[in-house]
């Protein structure tokens, strides 16, 4: 059987969070592709295959060249570009850079149980003092402060099978990203169309303070998904619908 059609010269690149790579994404990738759609899965250094590139040198314009680097790689011309969890931050990065040099290019941000920063905040910057110490003393205690391990799949809602599946591939995340500033020109990233997938059972704790600002400023779009913070694994048919209507959406503007 050929494979279908490309239903237009729009492609989805799917950018995983901490602990994860894009193997995260295995069950999604199929039925997004399945419907016709170019998409790619990023691996960022320093986890997942890429494990073995860990070094105290990767930190956040590591991985925003890692996404851009795959964009250019590809010769993609326009891109829904998808953020888990942390990887919100990093998209927002990401944004900033191409706007600047390729505007268009991105056509939709998708932050999916993400997390959004403010220039010059950090990835903990939202986090309660409980969760900053924990996992500071949890990067110490296991590589002297080159990485923080993952935690058990559970938190993510995720039992059985798919908690043991994740919790074999999660690899320790680098932790200079923790706490590194991120800098970029809001007015660039938010001229992009841009929606929330919000994981809402269970919710995960760290995500509340994007959840609260996503209804509290305009230009968002939010969708809701009844399952954890996975949803890729654990809820892959309801996500590539959810991103087929994105991807739809952001086509028809192209």
């Amino acid at each position: 059987m050929s494979a279908p059609a490309q239903l237009s010269s729009t492609s989805i690149v799917l950018v995983h969070g901490s602990w994860h790579g894009a193997w995260c994404w295995k069950r999604v990738l199929p039925l997004l592709r399945g419907a016709g759609v170019e998409t790619h899965a990023v691996t960022l250094t320093g986890v997942g295959e890429r494990a073995h590139l860990l070094s105290p040198a990767v930190g956040i314009e590591t991985h925003i060249q890692d996404v851009i680097g795959l964009i250019e790689a590809e010769e993609l011309q326009r891109v829904v570009l998808v953020g888990h969890s942390y990887a919100g931050n990093l998209i927002t990065c990401v944004a900033d850079r191409l706007e600047r040099a390729h505007p268009g290019l991105l056509r939709h941000l998708v932050y999916l149980d993400a997390g959004i920063p403010d220039p010059g905040s950090s990835w903990s910057t939202p986090h309660t003092p409980e969760t900053v110490a924990r996992r500071d003393a949890e990067a110490r205690a296991s590589s002297g402060g080159l990485s923080f391990p993952p935690p058990d799949a559970r938190v993510f809602g995720l039992e059985g099978d798919d908690r043991d599946w994740v919790n074999r591939r999660q690899t320790p995340q680098p932790y200079r990203l923790y706490h590194e500033p991120l800098q970029f020109d809001p007015a660039l990233v938010w001229r992009i169309p841009h929606s929330f997938i919000d994981c809402t059972n269970p919710p995960l704790a760290t995500i509340d303070a994007a959840r609260r600002r996503v209804r509290s400023e305009p230009g968002w779009k939010v969708y809701e998904l009844a399952t954890g913070h996975d949803p890729m694994v654990s809820a892959p048919r309801e996500l590539a619908q959810w991103l087929l209507a994105v991807h739809h959406q952001a086509s028809l503007s192209a």
